[in-house]
């Protein structure tokens, strides 16, 4: 794709992994990275794209290119951190010529070509001065290399968007406010003596007596004379004060040379990403299977600095040997992304619930978070699975945290705090209907909101919250019965069933009822609900919540009316058209696009839906689903991601299907079986053993099992137990060309639903 410095990289892929120092690659040299694209999904379908963040694996410093978005032709200055998922960069740095230092920016938008961007690289050719700069994070500093083409006075100037800033000579100190008392410090020093620097004046000029200033976009400018062609830019960033930031570097990077830094920072992304190796794949799809697992390692980030750590949650610093981890909007990535890490991370798991739980304390409310970021719990999206994460990681047997503590954040966050989605106050009186009726109430046609915890825009989505709170609630019961809380696991497991209380059994639909227990009507299953359906629903329409019982799908099945009644619904959810034509559709629903009739593969309750069919007798369904839908919305280009990624949220559903195999309920420790896209998938377990999917007769067009083994005995359940795994083995999957629909299709052979036998 890209000519640099005389080596070349045919295949963006390619190039996303080849090292800075290679002449040239072949297939025999990659290593995992390097099949890494991450401008895979930088174009959207509609809403937001991934980005190409360059990062070391849940490491506190992440950066990308500003830009409007991936086709616009400008970058907004260099970027030194981005302090959320998908926010715009804290500190900004412009390196320029000009041949006189007057009427000096704060912030330049350059022009530019030739980018590479790799995990851990980055490199760029700033059109309008000709100038080349290099990029090599580690996990809290990171390290610029600025080329200037002309004999001409050059100009490094650093931005703070709203903060403090203090230069002297080569270094420079700043600081930037992020909101609820947290503030991100950078420190940064140059290698070469600046011939003068200073503070920029409102007319762009540099003050070489105004060292030091506050407020919103203060910039400093380093003058280096015009035989400087070469400088190194080293920075450590921080959240606990200025000090710290400078230690950070100091640790870290005790050199200019970047080559070094970008060494070690590939090291650390193949060590991540060897622990899933992948064989006898075309190349597309083993850089869409990297890819996903590279997005995983995105959040949550880990904030721990020497044994310290500020936390927004309380705005103090804390010391603890245990490292601190926030930013993972847990509505996201509960589904898949912490079961992945259950497998691979086992530690880093455990340290972010210990984490929530340390979270839950420093807050006013003795409450689980619901979407931790650096700057506090933002209290998204709807239900609170934070519990579900915990469950999870329970049943598959980590015990590296206080599970009474941890019960008790999350039970609070259930019966204290309200159930109406984006709010943090406490429970009120759509808590106490919900308590009492096991519904959340939807409002009557014309009837205004008055409960003052719902969120005016986010509504109150009384479907999504009373399906997501019985699930939250069957993960109760489960971390009762460990605790032997007899009396909240008999309470809780009843609430689990409330998604009883709002099926329309005419229908075969969740519908809404109002205050009297009355279904709303007239209603439209697809349109219903205002925009995002939100009135009732939440970013999808009904058609997605029907299938929202991942807890007990076996009670499921019977509501329907049985196997076949639930296969067909199944069948006609991928079959049924919009209703209206696209811009209707997605003007109402923005988030429910990669469309298979009704069903979205671009949103994250959709994702389970293709392994329902095992739980009917139908794997090869679930086979022939999978396969499909992978390969028409998880492509290796630029459109290649159907919807929003949410750091992980929707890539470890990828990671997981093309293993061949799915966490549908997370807290209950199995798995359903897919379809391989691989010939061999090796997970090298936390816990060092290695357990192998294989897929003989592999090819293509091999995507239904015949026959299948799990550690040499013949297997003819749709499902596998969490044990099974962790002891390491085989599942030996026999594949062809047709379905053999008799593998799978006994009652017995159907998932587990409610409680593990």
């Amino acid at each position: 794709m890209f000519l640099r410095i005389g080596y070349i990289c045919i295949l963006l892929v390619l190039l996303n992994g080849c090292s800075t120092r290679r002449a040239s690659v072949g297939t025999a040299d990659l290593e995992p990275v390097d099949y890494v694209n991450v401008h895979m999904g930088n174009i959207s379908h509609l809403l937001v794209p991934t980005y190409p963040t360059i990062h070391l694996p849940n490491s506190m410093l992440r950066v990308y290119p500003e830009r409007y978005d991936y086709t616009s032709d400008q970058i907004n200055g260099l970027p030194l951190i981005v302090t959320s998922h998908r926010g715009s960069s804290a500190f900004n740095l412009s390196p320029i010529q000009v041949a006189n230092g007057t009427n000096l920016k704060k912030i330049y938008p350059f022009s530019y070509d030739n980018e590479v961007v790799k995990p851990y690289y980055y490199e760029v050719d700033l059109d309008e001065s000709a100038t080349h700069i290099r990029y090599a994070p580690s996990h809290q500093s990171a390290i610029y290399h600025v080329q200037f083409a002309k004999s001409a006075p050059s100009y490094l100037i650093f931005n703070t968007r709203n903060g403090h800033l203090r230069v002297e000579g080569n270094k420079v100190y700043a600081s930037q406010n992020l909101g609820n008392n947290t503030t991100v410090y950078l420190f940064a020093e140059t290698d070469v003596l600046p011939i003068r620097s200073g503070l920029l004046t409102s007319e762009g000029a540099i003050d070489e007596a105004l060292t030091e200033g506050e407020g919103k976009n203060v910039a400093s400018a380093l003058e280096f004379g015009g035989d400087v062609q070469s400088v190194h830019i080293r920075y450590g960033i921080s959240f606990i004060d200025q000090e710290q930031a400078e230690r950070n570097l100091r640790r870290e990077i005790k050199t200019f040379d970047l080559q070094t830094v970008a060494d070690y920072g590939r090291s650390k992304w193949n060590e991540a990403l060897r622990k899933i190796e992948v064989q006898g794949a075309n190349k597309d799809d083993k850089v869409v299977f990297y890819t996903s697992l590279y997005r995983c390692f995105e959040r949550a980030i880990n904030l721990t600095e020497d044994g310290r750590y500020f936390s927004a949650f309380d705005g103090k610093v804390h010391e603890d040997e245990q490292d601190f981890y926030t930013d993972d909007w847990i509505w996201d990535t509960y589904r898949a992304t912490h079961p992945l890490r259950v497998l691979i991370d086992e530690q880093i798991e455990s340290d972010i619930i210990n984490s929530f739980i340390r979270m839950a304390e420093q807050m006013d409310n003795f409450w689980l978070p619901t979407f931790p970021e650096v700057n506090g719990d933002s209290r998204r999206m709807n239900s609170n699975h934070g519990v579900a994460t915990i469950a999870d990681a329970y049943a598959k047997g980590l015990r590296s945290f206080d599970l009474e503590k941890a019960y008790q954040a999350s039970r609070n966050a259930i019966m204290e705090k309200t159930l109406a989605p984006w709010s943090a106050d406490s429970a009120g009186w759509l808590d106490n209907f919900y308590r009492e009726h096991g519904y959340i109430p939807a409002l009557a046609p014309q009837e205004k909101e008055s409960v003052p915890e719902v969120h005016r825009f986010e509504k109150r989505q009384p479907i999504a919250v009373t399906l997501g709170t019985a699930y939250d609630e069957w993960c109760l019961a489960e971390l009762a019965e460990a605790l032997g809380k007899k009396d909240d696991e008999q309470y809780f497991r009843k609430q689990a069933l409330n998604y009883r209380n709002v099926y329309n059994h005419e229908t075969g639909f969740f519908h809404p009822k109002d205050k009297e227990g009355f279904f709303i009507e007239p209603f439209d299953y697809r349109y219903s609900g205002g925009q995002g359906a939100r009135d009732y629903y939440g970013e999808n329409n009904a058609w997605i919540y029907r299938w929202d019982v991942p807890h007990n799908v076996a009670d499921l099945v019977q509501l329907m009316g049985g196997r076949e009644s639930f296969a067909g619904n199944l069948n006609q959810t991928f079959r049924e058209p919009l209703g209206k034509g696209k811009y209707q559709f997605y003007s109402q629903l923005p988030d429910h696009t990669g469309n298979v009739g009704q069903f979205s593969m671009a949103n994250e309750p959709s994702l389970h839906i293709p392994y329902l069919y095992n739980y009917v007798g139908q794997p090869w369904m679930t086979q022939k689903r999978i396969r499909t839908l992978l390969h028409q919305w998880f492509r290796n280009d630029l459109m290649g991601v159907p919807g929003d990624e949410d750091g992980g949220g929707m890539s470890a559903f990828v990671v997981f299907s093309m293993m061949g195999f799915y966490p549908v309920t997370p807290g209950m420790p199995m798995y359903t079986i897919g379809s391989p896209f691989f010939e061999k998938a090796s997970i090298t377990l936390s816990n060092g053993k290695v357990f192998t999917v294989s897929a003989k007769n592999y090819s293509k067009e091999h995507k239904y099992i015949q026959e299948a083994y799990l550690n040499g005995e013949k297997w003819t359940k749709t499902w596998f137990a969490h044990d099974d795994l962790a002891k390491g083995g085989e599942l030996v999957l026999v594949m062809g060309k047709h379905p053999n629909t008799k593998w799978g299709a006994q009652l017995d052979d159907s998932p587990p639903s409610f409680k593990m036998p």
